[in-house]
């Protein structure tokens, strides 16, 4: 047979490339950061890939999340089905596990268990930081990534030897800008990206990582690398010596996130037993119009709001950027 990975083995070493076919690799978030991230893991022959996201595929994803097609934002099809059916086609060699679900505190420690690394592509600090958590406590190192506009920055965050994200919330450059207010360009995508899989690949096969973080805008043609080693907090509630993991903490409140270049809200209740989708469709196809009901999500419009509901109880409002709207919107929904 041929070998699909000699040009990477000719760079690596043949052991070296072995490492790597037998890692496994969770991404946070499969947008434009982890569609890029996924897609370069699964052609270098990585072993045992999970995916994870709570949104669908939108029109507005098409500009810069490779992974997705047009027909997939027209069926609506969960990011992570769609992902994993690309994923599958570009190497059927590689183990893909999906799931649709947001991250919290109540599930981000069973699905990092037995993984060998994760790679954030999420799109808010508030994950990020249950991700970073979950990542100290369970010795997983983790690659952080973020990007706007035309700027990106990345660093690898390894327990025990580096600073955690903690540690640095007061000292990284401020994202003040969102991709809603100043949007954000392909380019700086696949150069985020590709800074997270080279940390990861370092990693996998047994070379040192730096504790560098890597600051770049692509647009100014401007770039630095800043050693964060000194930036370590030692009384850190993460990762100093009295640890208290304060984002793994339940949280039972209702969340809601404003998404991202969308005129939307997320929200989700943890401890809401929800109905499937099909006894809730029932209940609401006199009361909501447009009735859309798929395995993965159901989409209706009510009050002039385009809602999806997914099964986890999560839903996504459209039509507002108020998360007190919002909530009464899914009260009406999910709860009344």
């Amino acid at each position: 047979m041929i070998n699909r990975y000699a040009k990477q083995e000719l760079f690596l070493g043949t052991d070296r490339q072995l490492n790597f076919q037998k890692a496994r690799a969770i991404i946070i978030g499969v947008g434009a950061l982890g569609s890029s991230i996924a897609e370069m893991l699964v052609r270098a022959g990585i072993g045992d890939l999970t995916i994870v996201d709570r949104d669908y595929v939108e029109w507005s994803n098409l500009q810069r999340q490779s992974l997705y097609m047009e027909e997939d934002a027209r069926n609506k099809l969960p990011k992570v089905i769609a992902a994993k059916n690309r994923l599958q086609q570009i190497n059927s060699e590689v183990t893909i596990n999906s799931f649709i679900t947001d991250i919290t505190s109540l599930n981000i420690e069973e699905l990092i268990k037995d993984q060998t690394i994760i790679l954030d592509a999420t799109d808010n600090f508030e994950t990020r930081m249950v991700v970073n958590d979950a990542a100290i406590k369970h010795g997983v190192p983790f690659i952080f990534g973020a990007c706007v506009g035309s700027y990106g920055l990345s660093f690898p965050i390894i327990p025990g030897k580096t600073p955690c994200l903690n540690c640095l919330l007061n000292h990284i450059p401020t994202l003040n800008m969102t991709c809603d207010t100043v949007g954000v360009i392909s380019p700086i995508v696949q150069m985020i990206a590709a800074y997270q899989v080279t940390y990861a690949m370092q990693y996998l096969t047994n070379n040192e990582l730096l504790p560098i973080l890597q600051s770049i805008d692509v647009w100014k043609h401007e770039k630095s690398d800043i050693n964060i080693e000194k930036l370590k907090n030692h009384n850190c509630p993460t990762c100093g010596p009295i640890r208290s993991y304060p984002y793994l903490n339940d949280d039972y409140q209702m969340k809601s996130y404003v998404l991202c270049g969308r005129d939307a809200v997320q929200l989700s209740l943890s401890s809401i037993k929800v109905p499937s989708l099909r006894d809730l469709s029932k209940r609401l196809i006199r009361v909501v119009n447009d009735l859309i009901v798929n395995p993965y999500l159901l989409a209706c419009t009510f009050e002039n709001h385009r809602i999806v509901l997914f099964k986890d109880g999560r839903a996504i409002i459209h039509g507002t950027k108020e998360p007190a709207v919002a909530k009464e919107i899914y009260r009406k929904i999910l709860i009344e």
